[in-house]
């Protein structure tokens, strides 16, 4: 079956949304849709666009039965969540708990309030470390940790990013979430960062830039594939690489089901270009 779907891609011609997805890595961030409707209609709206995966986030606050049977009914599943490093300091045990019941396994931080960023490279090298011991204690429970970026990691220093000084401190075992657009607008190349990250970078917040002056009531950004990245390259990269999940994000969206729609359409043609290597 999937031969089959992946060569009818190929080919150009149309399959269900839903089968395709079977055969693409391709998810979505749920917080594109928090301000849509109920969580039903958030679930719908991502089965409408044929995904099939989801990334969380703020998972504490759900009904962790309703959600699961909401999932269910869905034919959704839960590939990571976005937990706060406050979550990971204060109750790691109850983050891995609400985890394992949705049958997820990697964790991923997603954000760092300002007061809460290091200001130079010993700090990003000791945030490092510190993401490296939650890493261990959750590899003990057979989960993984991840990182996700904005803009204010790659800040340099001698050179090097506050990112790669992160990943260099934390070792092989903290992997990396690229948020595209966010590195673009850091002033680095996705592609090249995808590059120097290599295997470590587990999935990719497939999300694009306006061009300057456009979408400004959507803080800038645009649908994947309608704005400013170089997608061939960037796929080509990710690819490369071995990024496993692809995943939809749009930090502002005035369409948010519009939004998740487009970007699973554009990735279902681009993808199986881009991993076929054509």
């Amino acid at each position: 079956m999937k031969t089959t779907i992946l060569a009818a891609l190929l080919a150009g011609t149309t399959a269900l949304p839903a089968l395709a997805q079977d055969d693409l890595p391709i998810a979505a961030q749920m917080y594109t849709l928090r301000d849509y409707g109920t969580l039903e209609e958030q679930l719908q709206a991502v089965a409408d666009a044929g995904i099939t995966h989801i990334e969380t986030f703020g998972m504490e606050e759900n009904d962790l039965d309703a959600f699961a049977a909401a999932l269910d009914e869905h034919g959704i599943e839960v590939i990571s969540d976005h937990a706060s490093i406050d979550r990971l300091r204060d109750d790691l045990d109850m983050v891995v708990e609400m985890n394992r019941a949705l049958g997820n396994d990697t964790i991923t931080v997603p954000y760092l309030a300002e007061e809460m960023r290091p200001t130079d490279a010993e700090g990003w090298t000791e945030f490092g470390e510190e993401l490296a011991g939650y890493a261990s204690e959750l590899a003990e429970q057979d989960m993984r940790l991840a990182y996700h970026n904005h803009d204010f990691e790659l800040v340099e220093y001698d050179g090097t990013t506050a990112l790669e000084i992160l990943f260099e401190a934390a070792g092989p075992d903290v992997l990396s979430e690229l948020d595209l657009a966010w590195v673009a607008r850091g002033g680095h190349d996705p592609a090249e960062m995808l590059t120097t990250l290599g295997d470590r970078v587990f999935a990719v917040h497939a999300k694009d830039n306006a061009p300057e002056g456009e979408n400004e009531d959507q803080r800038g950004f645009a649908a994947v594939g309608e704005g400013v990245l170089d997608w061939d390259s960037i796929l080509e990269a990710a690819n490369e690489v071995g990024v496993e999940w692809y995943i939809i994000e749009h930090d502002q969206p005035a369409d948010a089901a519009g939004q998740i729609a487009t970007g699973a359409e554009y990735l279902r043609e681009a993808l199986p270009k881009a991993m076929s290597g054509s």
